[in-house]
C-alpha cells in the first residue's frame, strides 16, 4: 500500500505543480484567447460535469471503443496470419508501410467518400489508425517465436488453428499490448479529428464548436476533457495488460 502511494505521488506531483503555475500565473490575465485558468475550470465544471456527458462524451466513447475494437480484431488476425506465412508478409508489406505512414486527417476524405459524413465514416478512421500499430506488433511477435517451436508443432501435425490460439498468439502478446496501447492514444486523435467534419455532436465537434462560436473557456475545457479521456483510457488499458500478461511477467521473472 504504501509503495503504491509514493508511485502516485510521483506521478502526480508534476501535474500538480503545473497546475498552480497555470492557475497563479494566469490569474490576472485579460488576453480573449488565454482566460485565466479558474475561468476555464468553471466552464468544465458547467460543461462536463455532466451536462455535455450525454450529448458528447458518451457517442465519442462509443465510436472509439467501436473503432479500436474493429482495428484491433482485424490487426491481430492478419498480423497472425502474415507473421507465419512469410512470403505473403513480404508481399503486402510495401502496402502496408505506405498506408500506415498516412495521417489520419490525409485519410479523411477518403473516408468521406466512402462512408459519408455519418458515425460510419469516423469509426472507419478510428479503426483505420488502430489497425496498423496492432498489425505490425503482432507480426513482430511471431517473428521472435522460437522457429524450432513451430517446426516442432509440424512435425507432431498440431493443427494450424490450434498453434495459432495456444503458440503463436500467446508469443504475440506482449508485443501486441504494446501496439494497442499505442493505438488508444492513437484512436483518440482520430476520434477528435473525425467528429471536427459530418454531423454534430461528439468531443471533437464541441472543441471546434466552441472555438468557432468564440467561447473560449469552452474550447479549453474541451481540449482538457480529451486530455483527461486519453489519460484515463490509458491507465485503464495499462490494467488489463498487467492482468493479462501476468504469466508472462511471471515467466520473465522466474528465467532472470
Amino acid at each position: 500500500m504504501r509503495g503504491m502511494l509514493k508511485r502516485i505521488g510521483w506521478e502526480l506531483w508534476l501535474p500538480i505543480v503545473v497546475i498552480v503555475a497555470w492557475w497563479v500565473l494566469s490569474s490576472g490575465s485579460q488576453s480573449f484567447y488565454f482566460p485565466p485558468l479558474s475561468k476555464i475550470f468553471q466552464s468544465f465544471h458547467q460543461d462536463w460535469l455532466f451536462a455535455h456527458v450525454p450529448t458528447d462524451l458518451w457517442p465519442s466513447l462509443r465510436r472509439l471503443l467501436a473503432g479500436f475494437f474493429i482495428g484491433t480484431a482485424l490487426g491481430i488476425v492478419i498480423g497472425l496470419i502474415l507473421g507465419v506465412v512469410r512470403p505473403l508478409e513480404v508481399a503486402v508489406t510495401p502496402i502496408t508501410e505506405f498506408f500506415r505512414a498516412m495521417p489520419s486527417a490525409a485519410i479523411l476524405p477518403i473516408m468521406v467518400l466512402l462512408f459519408g459524413l455519418g458515425v460510419e465514416m469516423k469509426v472507419a478512421i478510428i479503426a483505420f489508425v488502430t489497425f496498423f500499430p496492432v498489425l505490425l506488433n503482432t507480426i513482430d511477435g511471431v517473428r521472435a517465436l522460437d522457429p524450432l517451436l513451430g517446426d516442432v508443432a509440424k512435425g507432431y501435425r498440431i493443427r494450424f488453428m490450434d498453434r495459432m490460439l495456444y503458440m503463436y498468439l500467446p508469443a504475440a502478446s506482449p508485443q501486441l499490448f504494446a501496439g494497442a496501447r499505442v493505438a488508444v492514444s492513437m484512436s483518440v486523435i482520430a476520434m477528435t479529428v473525425s467528429e471536427m467534419v459530418g454531423t454534430p455532436g461528439g468531443m471533437g465537434y464541441f472543441v471546434l464548436d466552441a472555438q468557432r462560436g468564440y467561447a473560449i473557456p469552452s474550447m479549453w475545457s474541451g481540449i482538457i476533457a480529451l486530455g483527461i479521456l486519453g489519460y484515463v483510457l490509458n491507465k485503464l488499458f495499462l490494467l488489463i495488460e498487467n492482468r493479462v500478461l501476468s504469466w508472462h511477467r511471471g515467466m520473465t521473472a522466474l528465467q532472470g
